[in-house]
């Protein structure tokens, strides 16, 4: 397995494999990585010749306020999860070089995806988002690029984004990684304490509270959010950002349940905000 952190060592290594014929996997991350990554991983591996997995915590995804410092980093230790996976390359690009001074292009996705659920609470998130990925489908050219459900409306984005700008890659969704007691596996959950940790439950039990009540009947989405809504907030430590119940292929708001809809949610949990989403 090789470290490359040099943009054009990067793009000359991926063209090499291109013209060899090899199809290239690529796994977008932050670091700290989970199981939800290792899923990620693993199908690459299953699918693809040569497998690049690039760890950059991407400063212009942060709002004012939000945890970019905080952030867990353990290269030491994602190096050896990634060699265990048989990853071919980590890319490890340095941020003065993603972007460098005087840089002023960015990538907006506009309409509904943008502009609603965490574009809400995140100003700018998905501006950040679509510019550093562009970038890295730039450098890396991948046949296919593997993003886990648990960030559902940032896969649209992406998707909308590969779609309409013809990017050459195959965008592969795969399911939600938990934990034992449903937890949804998060590289912040590192940082929540013991008692936060029982605490966050919340976000899973909230979901399958709503799925019981629908699978019985209920079609009002109003209905089953205040359920939700009621739950969270008997808990300790948790303060509800949102919850929505939406179309799974255009985040609309549904005013009746039927057929499928998806429903997500952003929770603190203490200062940590975490995210989770459920297809029913």
């Amino acid at each position: 397995m090789e470290l490359i952190k040099d943009i054009s060592s990067m793009e000359d290594c991926c063209r090499e494999k291109k013209l060899k014929g090899k199809k290239i996997g690529f796994v977008p991350t932050m670091g700290a990585l989970h199981k939800g990554h290792l899923s990620l991983i693993q199908k690459a591996r299953d699918d693809c010749d040569f497998l690049v997995v690039s760890i950059f915590v991407n400063p212009a995804q942060f709002g004012p306020g939000e945890d970019f410092e905080e952030y867990p980093r353990d290269l030491s230790k994602d190096t050896k999860l990634c060699q265990r996976q048989g990853v071919d390359v980590i890319f490890i690009p340095l941020k003065n070089k993603m972007y460098p001074k005087g840089f002023s292009t960015w990538i907006q996705v506009e309409g509904k995806l943008t502009s609603s659920l965490e574009a809400s609470s995140r100003s700018g998130h998905f501006r950040g988002v679509a510019t550093i990925v562009a970038k890295l489908f730039n450098i890396i050219l991948p046949d296919y690029s593997y993003f886990g459900e648990k960030d559902y409306q940032q896969a649209l984005v992406l998707k909308k984004m590969v779609k309409e700008l013809n990017i050459d890659t195959q965008i592969i969704l795969m399911p939600t990684i938990r934990e034992k007691d449903g937890l949804a596996c998060s590289s912040r959950n590192n940082r929540l304490t013991f008692e936060e940790r029982k605490a966050a439950q919340v976000l899973h039990e909230s979901l399958m509270l709503a799925k019981r009540e629908i699978q019985n009947g209920k079609d009002d989405p109003s209905s089953i959010i205040s359920s939700m809504v009621n739950l969270i907030r008997g808990k300790d430590f948790a303060k509800l950002d949102y919850i929505a119940v939406v179309n799974p292929e255009n985040l609309e708001a549904v005013k009746k349940i039927k057929g499928k809809v998806l429903i997500v949610l952003a929770v603190h949990i203490g200062k940590i905000r975490l995210i989770d989403n459920m297809t029913i």
